[in-house]
């Protein structure tokens, strides 16, 4: 029987405004947050290979790390099918960048013991779409991105991914860590019945001393990159507007200031 660990993380809610506290140069999270997108993508492909037949998974196992607020998300990848969750939270993770999270992760992974690890192809607020990469790293095992399809055979498995150029195809032996993109299909929506009992299923808390998690290779201590400063991109000049008061005047105007700029 094969375990599946999937890697959610905790986001801002797609309504709010995301923009970098000056002060720490780390994201702002003060206001609502949700279940990254993402990684519904991920909790998806590990249902429907467990509910297939395609890998004998024995459980779904939802690992997060973040702060006490992250529990909600643990919670929904629960109510969409996940059979339990890991958290991970202490106060020494603050400021981790994307290798300190990988490291932190792959230290989780390994207590589990799984056949295979699912991702987001990115989180929606830090866009580094390197997370999965890193703990692959860390654990030595192959590791795949942008994939959009997953074909199984025993212990190998074909997976399709998007490239700027096109598609690769390309075999991995389990154990493995892939990152899903979004066009792999189309995550489920959780019955209310699963709502409302995803607060009953095991979800265990640990801190870094519980997981034997060195602090010197996360957050602050950690961290490889340093916050020199941000500013905002330079202001666009307003658009030009045209009018359709009389329709074949609007039209040369429009066919004119495509030909000025060669665009036709």
């Amino acid at each position: 029987m094969t375990k599946i660990v999937v890697l959610v993380k905790e986001v801002p809610d797609a309504a709010v405004q995301k923009q970098v506290d000056s002060s720490t140069g780390r994201l702002d999270r003060s206001g609502e947050k949700t279940l990254n997108p993402f990684d519904t993508h991920a909790i998806e492909a590990a249902l429907q290979l467990k509910e297939s037949g395609a890998l004998e998974v024995d459980e779904v196992v939802a690992i997060t790390v973040g702060p006490s607020t992250a529990v909600k998300a643990l919670h929904k990848a629960v109510s969409l099918g996940a059979d339990r969750s890991i958290h991970l939270t202490d106060d020494g993770l603050v400021g981790s960048d994307v290798v300190g999270t990988g490291y932190a992760l792959a230290e989780l992974i390994k207590r589990e013991n799984p056949g295979l690890v699912l991702a987001g192809q990115q989180s929606d607020d830090g866009q580094s779409y390197a997370v999965g990469a890193a703990v692959a790293e860390y654990l030595g095992w192959p590791g795949l991105t942008q994939v959009i399809k997953l074909d199984v055979d025993g212990q190998t498995i074909t997976a399709e991914r998007q490239a700027e150029y096109g598609y690769d195809t390309v075999k991995v032996t389990l154990p493995a860590v892939i990152s899903v993109g979004d066009a792999i299909n189309e995550p489920r929506y959780p019955s209310l019945k699963a709502i409302m009992g995803a607060k009953k299923k095991p979800l265990e808390s640990l801190s870094l001393g519980d997981a034997g998690i060195d602090a010197s290779k996360v957050g602050e201590a950690g961290r490889k990159a340093v916050w020199t400063g941000s500013q905002q991109p330079p202001a666009k000049a307003a658009g030009e507007l045209i009018e359709d008061e009389d329709t074949a005047a609007t039209v040369e105007k429009i066919v004119t200031w495509l030909d000025d700029r060669k665009l036709i």
